[in-house]
């Protein structure tokens, strides 16, 4: 257990509470999303993955904390804070978005220990990266922080991924000053990804990597750790539907994004525009995303599907079924409201949560040539003029309205029943 105290100790050496530090950032900004707004993911290698990216466009279309949500992301490999500075007003600001997510670090450090100069460096071209995305109307800016090294699979060598992620830590702290100066929110990718990795590791033993092959690169299970930071940066409330049945009046309720469709004697039927979000896999392996829930609050922050049962005898059990599960639960406990999202894995809206996501894949699969080739490659051509230069931008980035609007649609009603019997 030797390399969990270290990174354990590594986390809890900078005074972090990592979980709620970051479901602050928000509301300490007044951040907020707003219907139609236009998410960019902005970020390097690891944003280029498409997987916290997806998991984050997947919950803004289905989770919808807001309506009308659109997402494009932006990971370029090998990038920088400076890197992005000086091709972002080419590559990025024309889509035209109004809320923007920063990942930039884990190259900006340099695989080496922090230096005076390099912090300074880092320091200032993400200030000039915020202040660009301001200039170009993005009125709503999370900066995020660089995540950790595993501290296994990274070189090979424990004592290589301590003195990085210290560099890291030093980062994070750096991109929270930024953050601060700038009146932006701020997302801790660091310390929700060190303390889950400290957690799983002990669980799982150290062949759990966060990140696969290199160190660098996460897996499933450390992007959906960092899908969490963002969402929670963006001020994600969690809250995706309430479902109240009422055994003595033999009726049921719903909220916004969900409708009953009939009610017989405990058993509902639901038709919902609104999904939780959903998870898939073996718990024991890193490319699963269930086997990291129990170490972070995803379902307590971001994923409440809520049953509330009214009328439930407090000291006796009751059965609720939904989908293919069926578990037991104590009538007081139904009184106060079951999260359905956590307690059902095995969700009704798999199979559609499934075909969102791939739609999404395809989407970002798109954007990545279409900024680092098509769109990027526009540089060259200053000699042609301005205008003639932006006029083909502009249709480029037309091309991936349709797979934006492919997604949405994918987001279609799905009915899912919903059975509460008292237990014999």
């Amino acid at each position: 257990m030797k390399r969990v105290a270290l990174i354990t100790v590594l986390a809890g050496a900078v005074a972090f509470c990592g979980f709620n530090h970051t479901s602050r950032a928000a509301d300490e900004k007044g951040g907020q999303l707003k219907a139609g707004d236009y998410v960019a993911i902005i970020g390097d290698s690891i944003t280029e993955q498409k997987q916290y990216s997806v998991f984050i466009e997947d919950y803004l279309l289905m989770c919808q904390p807001a309506k009308d949500l659109k997402t494009t992301q932006f990971g370029w490999g090998g990038e920088t804070s400076w890197g992005f500075d000086s091709r972002m007003v080419n590559d990025m600001t024309p889509f035209g978005a109004t809320v923007a997510t920063i990942n930039f670090g884990m190259n900006d450090g340099g695989y080496r220990p922090e230096t005076p100069q390099n912090a300074k460096h880092y320091h200032d071209a993400y200030t000039d990266v915020v202040e660009k995305l301001k200039k170009a109307g993005v009125r709503f800016i999370v900066v995020g922080s660089p995540g950790c090294v595993d501290s296994d699979s990274f070189h090979k060598k424990p004592a290589d991924a301590e003195m990085y992620n210290q560099t890291l830590n030093t980062e994070r702290e750096i991109a929270k000053k930024v953050a601060q100066e700038q009146g932006a929110a701020f997302a801790d990718v660091y310390g929700p990804m060190v303390e889950v990795m400290s957690k799983a590791k002990e669980k799982y033993g150290h062949g759990y990597v966060l990140a696969g092959g290199d160190g660098v690169h996460p897996n499933a299970n450390g992007h959906l750790v960092m899908a969490y930071a963002y969402l929670k940066g963006l001020g994600c409330d969690g809250n995706i539907g309430t479902i109240t049945v009422d055994l003595d009046a033999k009726k049921a309720e719903a909220t916004d994004g969900h409708k009953i469709l009939s009610d017989n004697d405990g058993t509902v039927e639901v038709e919902s525009t609104r999904y939780p979000f959903c998870f898939s896999g073996d718990p024991k392996s890193p490319n699963a995303t269930t086997g990291v829930l129990e170490f972070f609050p995803f379902n307590q922050d971001l994923n409440r599907f809520t049953l509330v049962v009214k009328g439930a005898d407090s000291g006796k059990k009751y059965k609720v079924t939904w989908g293919k599960e069926t578990k037991e639960f104590a009538g007081a406990d139904l009184a106060k409201g079951i999260n359905l999202a956590a307690e059902f894995l095995e969700s009704p809206f798999a199979d559609a949560f499934k075909a969102v996501d791939e739609k999404v894949r395809a989407q970002q699969n798109f954007e990545t040539p279409l900024v680092k080739q098509k769109i990027h490659d526009l540089l060259k051509k200053k000699a042609e003029g301005k205008e003639k230069v932006d006029a083909e931008r502009t249709a480029l980035i037309a091309g991936d309205k349709p797979l934006q609007e492919e997604s949405s649609k994918a987001v279609v009603p799905v009915k899912h029943t919903i059975k509460v019997e008292e237990a014999k």
